[in-house]
Order: C-alpha cells, then sequence, then structure tokens
C-alpha cells in the first residue's frame, strides 16, 4: 500500500502561533477541517503517494540536500484566495522560497525521482482553509479577510518531511538548514 507525504515549511513561534489561530478562527467560523489539518505551512511537495521504502531513502536525501542549503528569509503579508477554494496568507517576497523551492526539486531529480515537477507554478503561500470551504460562507469571509491586515517575517532554518497515517498528518522528520 502507498502512503501519503509531502514536504512543507513551518514557521517558527511567533508566528507558528498567529497563523495557528488564523485557522482555528476559519474552521470555527466556516466548519472547515481541512484548515486545522495540517499546522501552518508553506507546501514544498505536495502530497504524493510512494511505497514504503519511499521515507527512508526520502529522510536521507533530503538530510542530505538541507546541508547545501543556507537559511532564508520569507515575509508574509495580508491575505489572498485562489478562486473561491482556498483563502491564504501571501508571501511578500517570494524570490527566496522560490529559489529553495527549485534547488530542491533539481535536488530530488537525482536523488528522489518519485518526486516530480508540477505542471503549475510554484506559488508559496501559508493556506488557511481549502477544498471544504462552505460556498455559501465563502463572500462574508472574504470580506472579513479583505477588512484584515497581517504582516510577520521570520528566517527559514528548517524544513519538514510529513506522512499521512490515513487519519491525519505526522511529521516524520524535520531537516536543519545549514549554517553558513
Amino acid at each position: 500500500m502507498k502512503t501519503l507525504y509531502l514536504v512543507a515549511l513551518l514557521p517558527p513561534e511567533p508566528v507558528f502561533s498567529e497563523t495557528w489561530a488564523l485557522k482555528q478562527e476559519v474552521h470555527r467560523l466556516t466548519g472547515s477541517r481541512n484548515a486545522v489539518r495540517l499546522p501552518p505551512h508553506i507546501t514544498l511537495v505536495p502530497p504524493l503517494r510512494a511505497d514504503d521504502d519511499f521515507e527512508a531513502r526520502c529522510t536521507a536525501a533530503l538530510a542530505a540536500f538541507a546541508a547545501t542549503q543556507p537559511p532564508f528569509p520569507v515575509g508574509l503579508r495580508d491575505f489572498a484566495w485562489f478562486g473561491n477554494r482556498t483563502l491564504f496568507v501571501h508571501v511578500s517576497e517570494t524570490a527566496p522560497a522560490k529559489h529553495f523551492h527549485a534547488a530542491l526539486l533539481e535536488w530530488c531529480s537525482t536523488h528522489l525521482p518519485e518526486i516530480k515537477p508540477e505542471n503549475r507554478p510554484f506559488t508559496p503561500h501559508l493556506t488557511l482553509a481549502t477544498r471544504d470551504l462552505p460556498p455559501t460562507q465563502v463572500p462574508e469571509l472574504r470580506q472579513l479577510f479583505a477588512a484584515r491586515t497581517y504582516e510577520a517575517a521570520f528566517e527559514v532554518r528548517t524544513f519538514t518531511l510529513f506522512r499521512h497515517n490515513g487519519q491525519q498528518w505526522q511529521a516524520r522528520a524535520t531537516f536543519e538548514l545549514a549554517d553558513q
């Protein structure tokens, strides 16, 4: 049986708690369970199904990749939408995250060929809710978040491999970027 995996950047404190509170607020307002199924994160590798031996190979390959990468800044500012399905916190300066993502995919092309490049461009964002937002509540949610501001910045020093256990996502390994 194949298992679901994903790779993501998790913001450090206090940004983690601030964005987790936003996700919980969306959950309370709309009932969106997808809002609270994963901690606040920026997806690097979207969910993919892989065989049982993938996790050990992936962990080794991602640890080796992390050792080649310096920390980098991420800025968050305000809110945006992908259509009517996904509310997210906008990444305001995308170049460092896009550079890291491109380097990760290049590394994976050699070391983890199961991880394929996506068909769409990488748009770094921190999802607050997706897919299960009730359509009747979207206009009110749009209005609420259009009237709000949020701004934060942090340095990315780690990224995380998650595995889905059939019920929820679990962090399996966290990789430290190189101190340079």
